[in-house]
């Protein structure tokens, strides 16, 4: 016997029944609009030829109806620099695309810039058309490209895990290579600087590193990099979006290698590399083995600012912060000076830095002992944020072997000796601003007027008669790259 079903109930199944049918049903209404999550679509510098990251964007039927999108379309067509991916279907034109009622999709976007002979930015424009019911709505698409000097490796070299991919800098050998701030120079893999051959680069040069690339320059190779006051030498990695603007370990070092006497780096930038400067002898503990490092930023690397290996370093009025372990670990011996130097760790990238102190010196490997010449510091500023920043390994060899800490800050143990003159111990440096790469000195910061005058008379440099900006030193010294 059948049951009588109640009124309410029933009323209830065809109202679900209803809704559900309308909402399979297609809108057809020429007024009928899409929403989107943004109404622009800008991308940052990109060079040509390797394109860009992927954006994308939300398409939104906030309708009670399924919609059909006619097609989604690029205005310039075929020519577009900009390609499309619309909810997994790539192209520059996509047809009949539906959208479920108050449902939503994404379209993803990249650009490729076609390689031109100018050597200023282009701006590439376009917009993402969609037509539905009879109507059109857009989204405008602009993108910033750039020619550049492009780098691609051609050769590898054999390892125990894998393949080294590299190219030099020419194919001659005795040569000079110029490169000229006319474009930027974008490296894939390792780029060699050759034995017996020389670069130089001018000032205002910005060079681009891919994931995992490298300038590498070899025994007897010559690197001259000729920045000046703003208009340093730029090394970065090659993600343009400012998502990327400080993140570490994009790229991986600049690399120098023992047995030439003019290696230097004046006014340079170096940043968000693995580490910043590897200056080691592969071979030859008898080669020159030289480096000049002057007023140069290096910062934010995901190891080691610096990394040297029993080499003869000399530098002044360096920048050298903010990395995930050491700032500086020079190793097995060699010589050292450094002058109005920045040392400082305040790394705050995701996970914080390391246990490792700012600045590391050792002449021992735990088994052998090798020949440090000296390790001189004078008016400079080792500091950061864990208790002791300074860490020492050093075991005389020679009575000439010298280890001279000479007015300077130090966050430290304090210590005595030969080692230590007129220095500063665990006070306050007073950057303005460590987290945001600002190491200036506040007004009441203890590195002020700490300095030895005397240094500009033993060291009667330019790079130490005026600060990294330029700012004359006179009487009064501070610590430091800056003077206040």
């Amino acid at each position: 016997m059948l049951k009588l079903i109640p009124l309410f109930i029933l009323t209830i199944c065809l109202s679900i029944s209803f809704v559900g049918c309308k909402k399979d049903k297609l809108l057809t209404d020429p007024n009928a609009k899409l929403s989107f999550s943004q109404d622009s679509v800008l991308f940052d510098t990109v060079f040509t030829t390797i394109g860009s990251t992927t954006r994308q964007i939300r398409v939104r039927n906030q309708n009670k109806q399924k919609i059909n999108i006619s097609s989604v379309r690029l205005q310039n067509g075929n020519v577009s620099m900009f390609t499309l991916n619309v909810d997994g279907t790539p192209g520059k034109l996509v047809n009949d695309v539906e959208i479920l009622a108050e449902d939503s999709i994404y379209i993803f976007i990249q650009v490729n810039v076609n390689p031109t002979s100018s050597s200023s930015p282009l701006i590439i424009q376009d917009k993402i058309l969609f037509e539905v019911n009879g109507n059109e709505q857009s989204i405008e698409l602009e993108a910033w490209g750039q020619d550049a000097y492009y780098h691609f490796p051609d050769k590898a070299i054999q390892y125990k895990t894998g393949f080294l991919p590299y190219s030099t800098i020419s194919s001659g050998t005795n040569v000079t290579v110029n490169w000229p701030n006319d474009k930027p120079h974008v490296v894939y893999g390792w780029l060699v600087v050759d034995s017996t051959q020389k670069l130089t680069i001018d000032a205002g040069v910005k060079v681009y590193f891919h994931q995992n690339a490298g300038l590498w320059v070899y025994r007897y190779g010559t690197l001259q990099v000729n920045g000046i006051k703003g208009n340093e030498v730029v090394f970065q990695g090659d993600r343009r979006e400012a998502d990327y603007a400080n993140i570490p370990g994009q790229w991986d070092r600049i690399w120098i290698n023992e047995g030439h006497t003019d290696n230097y780096i004046n006014y340079a930038i170096i940043k968000n590399s693995y580490i910043g400067v590897q200056a080691e002898v592969l071979l030859s503990l008898a080669q020159p083995n030289r480096l000049k490092l002057t007023n140069t930023v290096i910062k934010n690397c995901s190891r080691w600012g610096i990394y040297g290996v029993a080499f003869n370093l000399w530098g002044s009025n360096n920048v050298v912060v903010n990395c995930k372990e050491y700032c500086a670990a020079l190793t097995l011996g060699g010589k050292y000076t450094f002058l109005h130097t920045t040392f400082a760790n305040y790394f705050n990238q995701e996970g914080g830095r390391g246990t490792q102190p700012c600045v590391h010196i050792d002449n021992f490997d735990g088994t052998n002992t090798y020949q440090m010449d000296s390790a001189y510091f004078g008016n400079c500023i080792i500091d950061g944020s864990i208790g002791n920043e300074l860490e020492t390994n050093l075991k005389p060899v020679a009575p000439s072997t010298k280890y001279v800490f000479n007015s300077c800050l130090l966050k430290t143990p304090a210590f005595t000796g030969t080692m230590s003159v007129n220095n500063k111990f665990n006070l306050n440096a007073d950057f303005k601003s460590p987290d945001n790469y600002d190491f200036k000195l506040n007004g009441a910061s203890a590195a002020r007027n700490i300095g030895d005058p005397s240094l500009l008379v033993t060291f009667p440099y330019i790079f130490v008669q005026t600060d990294i900006l330029g700012a004359v030193r006179s009487s009064s010294i501070d610590a430091g790259a800056y003077q206040y």
